[in-house]
């Protein structure tokens, strides 16, 4: 496992798992959890899932290291739109896992040059991507013109 030099830490503290309340110590998030209905809960509206945040961060991390190799190959990949879906259900070997879609779309580039940015990006900048690997099942793809 690779060590890392620290250059941030996020804090964040949850009570009451997946039903109960989510928040970072410096306040810049501040979220009600609830179980969804096809997991078996409630679905309170104005609720979040850990897979939500999940969702969101990944997506904003992969956009920020797209933008990364980008700059550095001398391309413009900033209006790139990328989503992140994030799975949760019952493993082959008991438990729960996720499985992660990433799909980036950004129509000023041609298709080959962000299919290659998004894979570097993928492969060897985006912190979530190195975090998932071998571990989360992420497919990738890519649209653009």
């Amino acid at each position: 496992m690779d060590k890392i030099k620290p250059l941030f830490t996020a804090v964040a503290t949850a009570t009451g798992g997946r039903n109960g309340h989510a928040q970072a110590a410096d306040n810049s998030v501040s979220v009600e959890l609830s179980v969804p209905k096809a997991l078996g809960g409630p679905g309170k509206p104005d609720t979040t899932t850990p897979e939500h945040l999940f969702a969101a961060g990944y997506a904003a991390c992969f956009g920020s290291a797209l933008d990364f190799v980008a700059t550095q190959r001398k391309r413009n990949a900033k209006g790139a739109a990328v989503t992140c879906s994030v799975s949760i259900g019952p493993r082959d070997g008991g438990g729960f896992g996720l499985a992660v879609k990433l799909s980036v779309v950004d129509e000023s580039l041609p298709q080959a040059d962000l299919e290659s940015l998004a894979r570097e990006a993928h492969e060897k900048v985006c912190p979530y991507s190195h975090a998932t690997r071998g571990n989360v099942p992420v497919e990738l793809s890519v649209s653009g013109k």
